[in-house]
């Protein structure tokens, strides 16, 4: 402990760390705690969340539905830019703390605290990803991490400790996992899965079903975008968030969404994550269909390019730095004419585009055509060929007399 601290706001979601958190800032810094919950599509119950904050010592209780935001400005900019981590994480995490963030800040400016705090341990990103938002959006906040500062090293203690204080927690030794959803995907870290040569349990994941349960037959859906956001799923136009809801209830359905990672932590380790990203797996690969006739080449390859920059931005915490605003403005430019429709197959954990159309389409048949066309001189090919060919055939013919 190195401030005084009168009052903190406690990112809290009821789990296991931030349960005991929210008793063990009230005993260590004897200081008023306010716990903010943000609602972010998690199938926790809310109220069972505002009860057990309150039950633990905690002075006020925020819950703030913040689904359409989370959805409208925070997923959808990321899946415009087809963010990717390492080739496989959609980010469900990491986009969803500088939202978090953003509004645990904004009621301790409401609050007048002079602190806030959050559950994230010292060797996670979470830590990261908190306190630059933190920070970027008040350079005076005092934060509070206790994984940094108690003596309680593992998960273990934490359940202990929770025991002796009466504290309900929805984590127990047999399934010691730590998780973290939303309505983009779930999370799940620690317990078996720390060795990555052991599989996940069968009955570790809550929002698909495995592909060799799901229905043997297919079925088929179309979404509609409009400038690079889908807003109409199978001729219903739904919000941000219903749109991810249900597409997140059809790719469950059909064991969609599911991988198993390694990946590099920001802070320098690696760690294995299991992740459940079903409706987020059909949006981007609809997204990438839609593109891939609408979007000139050179400005897709300029994009993709950008695209590993982007996606580790967000990932070690830097929405709120500058070059993710020009990124994002850049991003955002690409997707004037990402108008369309696409249809898709949804089969036993697959999705497959079958279709795309759009008045904005930059695709000819009458270019692209292998039949008879009066558009295109094969003839031109080839001067195309040797101009392109000839620093190769100079690098040759110097090699050959050396």
């Amino acid at each position: 402990m190195t401030a005084k601290i009168e009052k903190v706001v406690l990112a809290y979601s009821g789990g296991l760390d931030t349960s005991v958190i929210l008793k063990w800032l009230i005993e260590t810094y004897q200081c008023e705690v306010i716990a903010f919950s943000a609602d972010m599509g998690q199938k926790d119950s809310m109220a069972h969340v505002k009860a057990n904050a309150l039950k633990t010592g905690a002075s006020k209780v925020y819950i703030e539905d913040l689904k359409e935001d989370f959805v409208e400005n925070y997923v959808f900019p990321v899946f415009r830019a087809n963010a990717i981590y390492e080739g496989s994480y959609l980010l469900g995490t990491s986009i969803a703390r500088p939202l978090i963030a953003k509004k645990q800040m904004e009621i301790a400016k409401l609050e007048k605290a002079d602190a806030v705090s959050h559950g994230a341990t010292g060797k996670g990103n979470d830590q990261v990803r908190f306190e630059l938002a933190y920070l970027a959006l008040n350079p005076y906040i005092k934060i509070v991490a206790p994984w940094r500062e108690w003596d309680l090293g593992s998960r273990t203690s934490l359940m202990a400790f929770a025991k002796k204080h009466g504290i309900e927690v929805p984590t127990t030794h047999e399934k010691p996992y730590s998780t973290d959803g939303n309505l983009l995907h779930i999370s799940y870290e620690g317990g078996v899965l720390e060795d990555p040569w052991q599989r996940a349990p069968d009955d570790l994941f809550t929002l698909t079903v495995s592909p060799e349960e799901a229905p043997d037959e297919a079925i088929e859906i179309e979404l509609v975008f409009e400038k690079g956001n889908p807003v109409e799923l199978d001729g219903n136009k739904l919000s941000p968030a219903s749109m991810l809801e249900a597409l997140n209830q059809l790719a469950g359905k059909h064991g969609i969404g599911r991988v198993d990672i390694v990946e590099n932590r920001f802070v320098g380790m690696k760690s294995r994550g299991v992740y459940e990203t079903p409706g987020g797996t059909i949006l981007r690969i609809a997204h990438q269909a839609m593109e891939s006739i609408t979007m000139d080449r050179e400005v897709m390859h300029l994009r993709d390019s950008l695209i590993p920059k982007y996606a580790e931005l967000i990932y070690n915490g830097f929405w709120f730095a500058p070059e993710m605003r020009i990124l994002q403005n850049m991003v955002d430019d690409t997707q004037q004419n990402i108008s369309g429709n696409v249809k898709l197959k949804l089969y036993k954990g697959n999705c497959t585009v079958l279709g795309r159309k759009s008045e904005y389409s930059l695709y000819s048949a009458d270019f692209a055509t292998f039949e008879d066309d009066t558009v295109y001189t094969q003839k031109d090919a080839e001067g195309f060929i040797r101009l392109n060919a000839l620093r190769l055939r100079i690098q040759k013919m110097i090699q050959d007399k050396l």
